[in-house]
């Protein structure tokens, strides 16, 4: 049984090539229950139409906070979510989101969000491994964010090596494990038991008190 199922899941898309896997990710969690609705930066739209992932997600897709039609409301989206996930993740948006940089639809929502955000980086090996990367990394994860790590194998560029997005799938699994952990004792009776303390001074005899219990 999937641990998505009912979650109300905020996808953001940021500009990498990686933007077109965006497309499986919301199928699979549509499919395992999840209500989706998805942001995307201006440079993420070069890559895959908002048409495709509203079609997918069934919901609008929200790529300005503001447009001459309509203002999107960032903190309203922010409150409605029980997960925010960022995938593909750029440096750039990193960046932005590590310093609070609201500059896009996908960086202000984030700055509103109450729920659990998870992100997924994808870019190139050597931009992966440079300290700026990885010190806006870490300091996303010192604010409680969850990094779903960044996987081995051939890049845009034609390199070969870390900075690959996640695969859908396992973006999923990471998200009901998440998920999972958080409701282990769900349906379950737990009794606790407290009483008097115990200190051996040797295999035979102990030093111990009177507690009725009360305390525990």
């Amino acid at each position: 049984m999937t641990n998505l199922r009912g979650k109300k899941i905020l996808l953001g898309i940021t500009g990498s090539i990686a933007a077109y896997k965006a497309a499986f990710l919301t199928r699979l969690l549509v499919k395992s229950g999840a209500e989706v609705k998805v942001l995307m930066t201006k440079a993420a739209t070069t890559f895959i139409t908002p048409l495709t992932l509203s079609t997918l997600s069934k919901n609008p897709v929200f790529t300005e906070v503001a447009s001459e039609e309509s203002w999107n409301n960032h903190v309203e989206l922010g409150l409605w979510a029980d997960a925010m996930v960022i995938a593909p993740l750029t440096a750039t948006t990193l960046a932005k989101l590590a310093y609070g940089i609201s500059d896009n639809i996908v960086v202000a929502t984030y700055l509103s969000a109450r729920c659990p955000v998870f992100f997924a980086p994808a870019m190139d090996v050597d931009m992966w491994h440079h300290p700026t990367t990885q010190e806006n990394v870490k300091r996303l994860q010192g604010f409680g964010n969850q990094l779903i790590p960044v996987e081995h194998g051939e890049l845009a560029s034609g390199l070969v090596g870390e900075g690959r997005m996640a695969e859908p799938e396992h973006i999923v699994v990471f998200l009901n494990d998440f998920f999972g952990k958080k409701q282990d004792f769900q349906n379950k009776k737990v009794l606790i038991t407290a009483g008097p303390t115990y200190e051996p001074i040797d295999p035979v005899r102990f030093i111990g008190n009177r507690s009725s219990g009360k305390m525990g």
